[in-house]
């Protein structure tokens, strides 16, 4: 089989689409046909994008001399919470990022738990904020 020829056809056929929508029966879909309600993705291509989207938000917060100033383990917190809620959202976190550029971590730690962000996502807030507080691992 020509593989070239087929991918070429059903590049032109199927479109790309870079978000998510719903195809002529009611799939929802993306890319080049990805049918996701019946085919999903595959365990390589869900780290292949969670490696992408790690890439991404690493490099929004590189831009942050505040973030650069951070120890690795604390980087990872901010890095863990930018994943989460999205670079705008952690931005708001205004208390907590005033306490970490003052390095209070005890305080950083306690807004970070005094949010509702850590009422949605309850056991990941309470390890990520005794991180933020310890700067090492907490297992």
């Amino acid at each position: 089989m020509n593989r070239q020829l087929l991918l070429e056809q059903l590049q032109r056929h199927e479109g790309l689409r870079l978000k998510p929508y719903r195809d002529t029966v009611g799939k929802l879909t993306i890319g080049y046909g990805r049918n996701l309600d019946d085919r999903g993705i595959s365990e390589d291509e869900a780290g292949f994008m969670l490696d992408n989207d790690i890439d991404l938000v690493v490099a929004e917060l590189e831009r942050m001399p505040l973030f650069l100033s951070l120890n690795p383990v604390r980087q990872v917190v901010l890095a863990n919470m930018a994943f989460n809620m999205g670079m705008p959202t952690l931005l708001t976190f205004r208390r907590m990022l005033g306490a970490l550029a003052e390095k209070d971590w005890d305080r950083a730690a306690a807004e970070m738990l005094d949010s509702k962000w850590a009422r949605q996502v309850g056991s990941r807030a309470t390890e990520l904020a005794e991180l933020m507080r310890r700067g090492g691992a907490c297992r």
